[in-house]
């Protein structure tokens, strides 16, 4: 037998195509949650919430996006049709239903775009943490307060330079004050270890795509969750108005969280992710 460069025939993968193949981990009995991971990082990122939250009763699914962690790098799809379409098979392939979603960063714009591509009948609620991807983070004459198209560009510019000295002139700010350098390591690994064709695909798409009129239309319970110290994604420019868009959304500014909040502040995220559920899905 011939062998799969996947390992997509075993255990703890879904099979998207040919060319791709899914890690996910399912943890757990009872309400479910799906977690959606942040630009470059994998399903490891959300351990602290994933452990905590099966142990007290909930069922904890996370996953590994297209060309991150231990999934496939097929070279195609790093865009937000293909993304929400994967979610979704990840969601049929786990059986979910009524089910919370979870994103951080980067995944608020998959949240949103799947949403909009296959409607809300599997979703009980979504919680954003520290989103980065919406509403529309590219200043347009329509759009004063988004970043200068200037910004992005050099950041790419770096990027293409070095990634690891990229990510390392970032890392102090990413967490709180105090953060073990073992833990900037564990994540500085996660997103060293993703796809770099994916990671530079998914920052452009992350910079020109416009959610505005998608947010608008979401019906469903929503909980936005950021701090007011988050150099990655500042709560005025992403999370503020991410929660004014959205009809049905509560916002939690966190005193002195910065992008990492789901490690500096676990306990309280999983805690509000708890009370969240607990409200929608009674």
């Amino acid at each position: 037998m011939a062998r799969d460069p996947c390992n997509a025939r075993q255990p703890g993968y879904i099979r998207i195509d040919d060319d791709t193949a899914l890690h996910y981990r399912d943890w757990g009995d009872g309400v479910p949650l799906a977690f959606l991971s942040g630009w470059t990082l994998n399903a490891d990122m959300w351990n602290y919430q994933c452990a905590p939250l099966a142990a007290a009763g909930y069922r904890c699914v996370a996953f590994d996006r297209r060309g991150h962690g231990r999934s496939s790098d097929p070279g195609h799809g790093y865009d937000y049709d293909t993304l929400a379409d994967d979610l979704e098979a990840v969601l049929d392939a786990r059986g979910l239903a009524r089910v919370t979603l979870v994103g951080h960063s980067f995944a608020s714009g998959e949240i949103v775009r799947y949403l909009s591509r296959h409607g809300a009948r599997r979703v009980a609620g979504i919680v954003l943490l520290s989103p980065a991807s919406t509403p529309c983070l590219l200043k347009t004459a329509d759009n004063p307060g988004g970043l200068d198209a200037s910004l992005f560009e050099a950041s790419f510019d770096e990027m293409l330079a070095s990634f690891p000295d990229w990510i390392e002139r970032r890392a102090q700010a990413y967490f709180s004050p105090g953060t073990s350098r073992a833990t900037i390591q564990w994540t500085a690994d996660m997103m060293l270890g993703t796809s770099f064709h994916a990671a530079v695909q998914l920052s452009r798409a992350q910079m020109v795509t416009d959610f505005r009129r998608e947010l608008a239309a979401i019906d469903v319970p929503a909980l936005v969750l950021h701090g007011d110290c988050d150099a990655s994604a500042p709560l005025e420019i992403t999370g503020r108005p991410t929660a004014a868009a959205l009809a049905r959304a509560t916002l939690n500014v966190y005193e002195g969280g910065t992008h990492g909040m789901y490690f500096n502040h676990a306990a309280r995220v999983n805690e509000d992710i708890r009370a969240f559920v607990a409200r929608w899905q009674a």
